[in-house]
């Protein structure tokens, strides 16, 4: 009988022992292709370090715009994506609503043509602006936030187009937030591009984490360990300390430039601007 209560603990322990290894939780990513999507993977890593969770990432192997992304969060062949606020999004999706970026997407500087430089230093109101067309993605968020303030806008579905596009004068400029425009403007030098140094428009806009719209609990591990990151000042030490960071608020001259700013009727009413540790202070920089 002992040596058969012993052979059950044993069976008992090697049956314990996969189970245990199996609580490891793998969370399926898109593809990882700028510094700004690094940047953005490791606020996420470092949010969902504070969980004390044995968490894995697995990586799309193709790029994908946001719609194809939003049809895989539903189907569950991705895990968690990354994108501007909008209606449609939060809709389908369940939002993190931390600003992943200190709402750094609704501060907005321009891609122009080189010889336009002159144009732009002459840029003083809305109305001088409205003059203009601007280049954007179509199913961006900020897109119906531009279309709302009566911004003329043109549109694709291709990312990569925008900067043809703009050289080609389908548009005048691109709005780009301000960590963005240095790193693409770099990856296209066969283009007359440059990045206005006069003009930036501010709205209410922030970058969520978005989860599957039932994965309550993929949503509070995010939320919870990011919160946790705020308050101990991780989050901050990484995102001030990162190079990019650092390297556009200093290019960016954030304090001389003309300041636009428009209304984002789309912001859910869940946004939490009430919460100032989680927003760049404009006035600090």
């Amino acid at each position: 009988m002992r040596l058969s209560i012993k052979s059950l603990a044993i069976f008992l322990i090697l049956l314990a022992l996969p189970l245990s290894q199996a609580q490891a939780l793998t969370v399926k990513l898109k593809k990882i292709e700028e510094e700004k999507e690094q940047l953005l993977l490791d606020i996420l890593t470092l949010a969902l370090s504070k969980t004390g969770e044995d968490i894995n990432f697995a990586f799309d192997t193709v790029a994908k715009n946001e719609a194809q992304m939003m049809a895989d969060i539903e189907t569950g062949e991705m895990d968690i994506m990354w994108a501007g606020a909008s209606q449609d999004k939060d809709e389908n999706m369940l939002a993190v609503r931390i600003p992943a970026l200190k709402g750094l997407l609704g501060h907005r500087i321009f891609i122009i043509r080189e010889q336009d430089k002159g144009t732009f230093k002459n840029i003083n109101t809305l109305n001088d602006l409205k003059q203009l067309k601007a280049g954007q993605g179509r199913f961006w968020g900020d897109s119906a936030v531009l279309k709302s303030a009566q911004i003329p806008l043109v549109t694709t579905t291709k990312f990569n187009n925008l900067f043809s596009m703009l050289e080609g004068g389908r548009f005048d400029y691109f709005p780009r937030a301000v960590h963005e425009p240095w790193v693409e403007v770099n990856r296209f030098p066969e283009l007359n591009l440059v990045i206005d140094e006069n003009v930036m428009l501010i709205y209410p806009f922030a970058m969520y984490f978005y989860v599957k719209k039932d994965n309550q609990s993929l949503h509070d591990l995010i939320y919870n360990g990011f919160n946790t990151a705020i308050e101990d000042g991780s989050f901050d030490d990484l995102f001030f300390s990162n190079p990019m960071i650092q390297d556009v608020l200093t290019k960016a001259n954030l304090k001389q430039r003309t300041i636009l700013r428009i209304d984002n009727p789309a912001l859910h009413a869940d946004t939490p601007l009430d919460k100032k540790a989680y927003w760049l202070d404009v006035s600090a920089h």
